[in-house]
């Protein structure tokens, strides 16, 4: 999370991309990259599904988590992800559980500047300055934005008392059963 605290962002120099959600996304997402910043941009890749997105650029290199699946090898991963000096990491978050773990798990320990891809193509910087998107982005992601806020916050609410209701209403079932025998 190098740059969460500063607005500053590094010219693109090198790319990493984690595939953490739907193909089509990062099928989108490269072309534009290799239009806007020239077609040289070196753009690395880590994902969970076999083969490669369309349009990754010829000699781009592609990690599989697949192949780092203990602690040793995501340690020698992480050593070769900092050897690369990535300045940019583009993570989707697109409201699918794929990769949750690998997604925060790179976020914190890749030394770049983050970018959070959604599932409608739209990007913000994972930084202070954008402290309201991310506030928004999580809220929505957990129900309580929009008409079904009140609902989502009432059953909050009320989850304590119906525990305290059907643990009581146990208690007196069994302790009148008790009283008959």
């Amino acid at each position: 999370m190098r740059l969460f605290f500063s607005r500053h962002i590094p010219p693109f120099e090198r790319v990493l991309l984690v595939e953490s959600g739907s193909r089509h996304l990062l099928s989108n997402l490269v072309p534009g990259l290799l239009q806007v910043h020239g077609e040289h941009l070196p753009v690395d890749l880590l994902t969970c599904f076999t083969g490669e997105p369309a349009g990754l650029p010829s000699g781009s290199r592609v990690f599989r988590v697949w192949e780092y699946p203990d602690a040793a090898s995501r340690k020698r991963l992480l050593a070769e992800l900092e050897a690369s000096s990535y300045n940019i990491c583009g993570i989707i978050c697109s409201g699918e559980p794929i990769m949750t773990k690998w997604k925060w798990w790179l976020a914190l320990h890749v030394p770049a500047k983050v970018f959070i891809l959604n599932e409608n193509g739209d990007y913000y910087w994972f930084d202070i300055g954008n402290w309201r998107t991310m506030l928004h982005f999580l809220l929505f992601r957990m129900g309580l934005t929009g008409a079904g806020a009140a609902t989502t916050l009432t059953r909050l609410l009320m989850f304590p008392f119906t525990i305290c209701y059907l643990l009581l209403y146990a208690a007196q079932a069994h302790l009148r059963r008790k009283a008959r025998t």
